[in-house]
């Protein structure tokens, strides 16, 4: 459908400003349209942890393509903008912004309306639809800049969450030189990046510097003056609760997608809570694509439902949208594969595929090698820890976590083997790089796909 297709795009996170980007690029002559709530364009959400420890300078710096850049494109762009309706029989929708309404047309709709964070109920935490003074989320620009604003307010910072982000928010707090706790309601941190055996040597080195209580809920908030001072913890094993200084909380503990819009014209719904997409981001209402948060497509060794998290999926989903929305044609792989990373207090991590827990249904070995990015010899190497998974019927690598040096790349590899199904005995026969100042000559990687390949072989006999 090339041609003078009107496009109108809700929302203008990664997703959004993505799938806007690649419809023009594909299409020259369509008319885009983006209508988005807040009064940035497309920015990165997963900077604002860098920004509030000073890493990244200023919070403006995040905004990747600007009113003006996308104006440039001729993509029309209208901030501080809801939508109100949306009226599939008519393909219009119907925006709102301050008192003024507006219709406007569309031949393809992109829905790109994110996810909201997800604020578990806590006793005082809200005074008049507000969360108090000392209360914050860390979603967008405007959250990031109330929490620094806060920092010099008070000396104690508690995070509620010990998932990437919680974590990553809680290396902010204490590089500004904050005393640190986190709240996790699970067994261990990182529950859902992490198999417990390869984040607790994380959890353990953690302690020396902040302090973590596991299977621990927050209960109520104690304020002075409208502002927090401390927070009500209670060990979900023995009911024992306690008192916690707290100038600033942050809850980070997850979110839900924003479905409303979708839902009002019957796009289905997932068990995730997700709109459903399929490989080309179409939902169930012709000419309707969802991308980005607010959606919920299928794990690609498993085939569970997933929901969206991850900003390099939003990305490749807004990809999709864009261009088959442009009339031309792009299809995503069967299934996620959730290649995730991140890094703080010097602990890098990276991991794709599913967890031991979710693969109830697959019979899965693993193979796990602690070794070092350098020759023994050679002075500088880092410790890297890397574990395997494999399909104990086919030799398939299915999963892979790392934690040390270069973790991300070295997972990046095992994305690479399980999208394209490699067997473990291939994998292990790498031929990597080496040279002693850069990397030993086999690597850590090739060496844990020994021991898969070994447990594999004596269960094959």
């Amino acid at each position: 459908m090339i041609g003078e297709t009107k496009i109108v795009v809700i929302g203008c996170g990664a997703a959004g400003g993505t799938a806007a980007q690649l419809a023009r690029k594909t299409n020259r002559k369509a008319k885009i349209t983006i209508f988005e709530k807040g009064k940035y364009s497309q920015y990165s959400k997963c900077g604002l942890p860098y920004v509030i420890s000073g890493q990244i300078k200023e919070f403006n710096d995040l905004v990747e393509f600007s009113k003006n850049w996308f104006e440039k494109e001729r993509i029309d762009i209208f901030l501080e903008t809801t939508v109100d309706k949306i009226n599939i029989k008519n393909r219009k929708i119907t925006t709102k912004k301050k008192d003024k309404k507006t219709e406007t047309e569309y031949d393809k709709l992109i829905i790109a309306t994110g996810a909201e964070p997800f604020i578990p109920p806590i006793e005082n935490i809200w005074k008049n639809n507000k969360l108090i003074e000392g209360v914050n989320i860390l979603r967008t620009i405007d959250d990031g800049k109330r929490i620094s604003s806060e920092i010099e307010k008070g000396k104690y910072a508690t995070i509620i969450g010990a998932g990437l982000i919680g974590l990553e928010i809680a290396e902010a707090l204490y590089k500004k030189g904050m005393r640190i706790t986190i709240i996790e309601a699970l067994p261990g941190i990182l529950e859902n990046t992490l198999d417990n055996d390869m984040s607790e040597p994380i959890h353990k080195e953690l302690q020396d510097k902040i302090n973590i209580y596991t299977n621990h809920i927050t209960t109520k908030v104690e304020q002075k003056q409208g502002k927090i001072k401390q927070i009500v913890i209670k060990n979900t094993i023995t009911n024992k609760e306690r008192k916690i200084d707290t100038d600033i909380l942050v809850i980070a503990t997850g979110t839900k997608p924003n479905i409303s819009l979708a839902k009002n014209i019957g796009c289905k719904i997932g068990k995730t809570n997700g709109i459903i997409v399929n490989e080309r981001t179409e939902t169930s209402v012709n000419n309707v694509y969802a991308v980005g948060d607010c959606t919920e497509y299928k794990d690609f060794v498993t085939a569970k439902a997933t929901s969206i998290g991850l900003g390099s999926i939003a990305v490749r989903q807004g990809i999709a949208a864009g261009i088959n929305a442009a009339g031309n044609e792009y299809v995503l792989p069967k299934g996620l594969l959730n290649t995730r990373t991140s890094k703080f207090f010097g602990f890098e991590v990276a991991a794709v595929g599913p967890l031991r827990n979710a693969c109830e249904k697959i019979p899965v070995i693993y193979g796990k090698f602690t070794g070092s990015s350098l020759l023994s010899y050679f002075p500088g190497g880092e410790p890297i820890s890397i574990k395997i998974g494999v399909n104990k019927e086919t030799g398939e690598i299915v999963s892979a976590q790392a934690v040390g040096s270069n973790a991300a790349q070295r997972i990046n590899v095992c994305a690479c083997a399980i999208l394209n199904s490699a067997n473990v005995e291939a994998v292990r026969k790498l031929e990597t790089a080496y040279a002693p100042s850069i990397a030993p000559t086999l690597d850590v990687l090739t060496i844990a796909c020994d021991v898969a390949f070994l447990k594999y072989s004596r269960n094959k006999r």
